[in-house]
């Protein structure tokens, strides 16, 4: 017999299955065990009230059929889905990458799920909000963007807790951040210390609190020492937004080029990087270069940025910890907390640093001071 004349075979049934059984329920469970559905939905939850035999019974038939909980009625039972939203940053820059990774394993070692809601730069939209509410998410992680009065009356309405993380919160929910302005001030001082005196600050993107803290904290710190005020020079949260602002500073005459820029974010100062050298000048060797934020590809040749370490997988703990405490006890009712954690100084290649008989602020061991 030819191929073509062979009669379609139904593909095989997983072991366990039935004929016209469909997905197993809880329903089905129970029938199979000879019990009551709600025996069966309490032995799944390892209820006390249920013999152990009984639930190791029924968690067999469980396996076997390939049962498993069915979220959406789990959340209209109990109030809760697991799932935590997250809002993250624009994913070519790799710090965002890394919280990501972050976040999912320590959201997964706390019995969490996180559903990616918005990815990329700009502010949370009215969609992302409603987002939310629709896929009844117990708590929000917000990593990059600012949060409109429209968004944080939404939530607290609904009783949806948030948590800021690398940001601050303005109106509703919680933060956990590095101190940034600690953080910039060491760097600051640190290039003072190499007898650094013509500065620059590449800028971030002004709607966020992390780059204007860091901006702030650097030049305020300058003021106070007794140096002349920083060049600003517009930058964003790219690589490409770093490699146009080292373009504009390396054409500046000679005599009005900065001999040391201070980049907001790693990724910015690795652009800068990129332009400078494209222009033939050596880092640091005619400019240094220093950041924050700590990535690890910052870390690699040919950059080894000198930058200041987030303690992410710390902020991210903190963050999902405060999270599922409002998730609790209540958005309401749960206390608006901004968390601000130390940096750690990580000395690279990109800067001339102070001679070793000069007081040095940090180390690649040593963390910055706590914030007051």
């Amino acid at each position: 017999m030819d191929d073509a004349d062979t009669p379609p075979r139904r593909p095989a049934r997983a072991a366990g299955a039935r004929a016209g059984s469909g997905r197993a329920t809880i329903a089905s469970l129970a029938q199979r065990a000879g019990v009551a559905a709600s025996t069966v939905s309490r032995a799944l939850r390892d209820d006390a009230r249920i013999s152990p035999e009984v639930r190791a019974r029924i968690a067999a038939l469980a396996a076997e059929a390939g049962y498993t909980p069915d979220i959406l009625a789990r959340t209209l039972v109990l109030g809760r889905s697991g799932l935590i939203g997250l809002v993250l940053g624009p994913v070519e820059n790799p710090f965002y990458a890394e919280l990501l990774q972050q976040a999912v394993r320590l959201a997964a070692a706390r019995g969490c799920r996180l559903l990616l809601l918005h990815a990329g730069p700009g502010p949370i939209e009215d969609a992302t909000t409603e987002a939310l509410l629709q896929y009844r998410v117990d708590g929000c992680l917000v990593t990059s963007a600012e949060l409109s009065s429209k968004a944080a009356a939404i939530c607290a309405a609904n009783n949806v807790p948030l948590v800021m993380i690398n940001r601050v919160a303005r109106e509703h929910g919680s933060a956990v951040s590095c101190d940034n302005r600690a953080g910039a001030e060491a760097l600051a001082g640190l290039l003072l210390q190499a007898g650094h005196r013509r500065l620059a600050v590449v800028t971030g993107n002004a709607a966020t609190s992390t780059g204007r803290e860091r901006a702030e904290g650097f030049c305020q710190f300058v003021a106070a020492a007794g140096g002349d005020l920083p060049l600003l020079v517009t930058g964003g949260a790219s690589h490409a937004a770093g490699f146009a602002a080292g373009q504009r500073i390396a054409a500046l005459p000679a005599a009005e080029r900065p001999d040391a820029i201070f980049a907001v974010a790693d990724i910015l100062a690795m652009g800068v990087i990129d332009a400078l050298r494209e222009a033939g000048l050596t880092v640091p060797g005619d400019v240094s270069v220093v950041g924050m934020d700590g990535i690890a590809l910052a870390d690699r040749p040919p950059y080894r940025l000198t930058t200041v370490v987030q303690p992410l997988e710390v902020m991210v703990a903190r963050g999902l910890d405060l999270l599922l405490a409002g998730i609790e006890g209540g958005a309401g009712a749960a206390p608006q907390e901004r968390v601000l954690l130390r940096g750690r100084l990580r000395l690279g290649a990109s800067c001339r640093l102070p001679e070793s008989s000069l007081p040095l602020i940090g180390s690649t061991a040593q963390a910055l001071p706590a914030a007051e």
